[in-house]
């Protein structure tokens, strides 16, 4: 599903809520900076009310006709937060632009890309920029930073500290909660990449953030999700810029995660600790050596 159908229905949603605490939407502009998407996305989503009757949208005049039914949502799977649309658009945008020293990143060149607001996008860099990654400069302009080898062994210590206690906290969350749903699908993805994964190694990385990520949320420790934007930067993109046995690395990955789930589920917590320890050693070891020793990754 490509990033701004993403945006798309989870704006969409979040739209359908308002319908319930009001019977006139506001003018386009505003329920942009509402939910924080463009003016184009606005009109889709607009667009769709209307063919599905819980508007009536005449030029301004927005008038609402029914209240939302369950069907009319997009599953919650479809969807990703806005915020984690912006940070895995803006992720995305580095990789691929070799992530150099001195890389500009323009505010409303991003929000274009990704089909949100300017507002939403600057809010999300200027969060992120706390981390000493990015600096900002005149006209929506951002510059990249980096980090040197000491920095990354600073994060790889608090990283480690963090995941321990959020697998644990994971293992120990009851079995009706609908975490260990989404870890039975993403087993499944990783069984699939296991066995595609001469072709598709490079799909890992997507799946790298999603799995620990769900892992941090098990903590339900705001600092601790939020310190993951950095983690997701710096372990599952930069080190990617090292393409010696990629394929291999990858595979390996896999199946310490693989192995990491079955320790979840088993709620042994002397497993999971062995297994999140045996990862985070791996991940630690495949940053530094992407890492040259005489010179920094990025220099600031």
């Amino acid at each position: 599903m490509s990033k701004s159908n993403n945006v798309y229905k989870d704006a969409y949603n979040r739209c359908l809520r308002l319908l319930d605490e009001t019977r006139s939407l506001p003018s386009e502009p505003e329920l942009g900076t509402l939910l924080g998407v463009s003016r184009t996305t606005v009109r889709s989503i607009l667009a769709r009310m209307e063919e599905t009757g819980l508007i009536a949208w005449n030029k301004r005049a927005k008038t609402v006709l029914r209240d939302p039914r369950p069907d009319d949502f997009f599953p919650e799977e479809e969807t990703d937060t806005l915020a984690e649309i912006i940070e895995r658009s803006f992720m995305r945008r580095l990789l691929a632009g070799g992530a150099e020293a001195g890389m500009q990143i323009n505010e409303l060149e991003l929000a274009r890309e990704i089909g949100v607001g300017t507002t939403s996008v600057r809010e999300f860099l200027i969060r992120f920029s706390r981390f000493g990654l990015i600096e900002k400069r005149r006209n929506s302009h951002w510059v990249l930073k980096g980090f040197t080898r000491a920095f990354a062994l600073e994060l790889t210590e608090i990283r480690e500290m963090f995941e321990l206690r959020s697998a644990a906290a994971f293992a120990a969350l009851p079995q009706d909660s609908p975490v260990w749903a989404d870890l039975d699908r993403l087993e499944d993805e990783h069984r699939l990449l296991a066995r595609e994964i001469a072709t598709r190694f490079n799909a890992f990385s997507e799946l790298d953030e999603r799995f620990h990520r769900l892992i941090h949320r098990a903590s339900h420790n705001r600092f601790i999700v939020d310190f993951y934007d950095v983690i997701a930067m710096i372990f599952h993109y930069h080190y990617q810029w090292n393409k010696a046995q990629e394929r291999e690395r990858n595979e390996v990955a896999v199946g310490e995660h693989l192995a990491y789930i079955e320790a979840l589920k088993s709620r042994d917590l002397g497993k999971v600790d062995a297994a999140c320890r045996k990862h985070l050693k791996s991940a630690r070891h495949t940053l530094l050596t992407s890492i040259p020793e005489s010179r920094p990754l990025l220099k600031s």
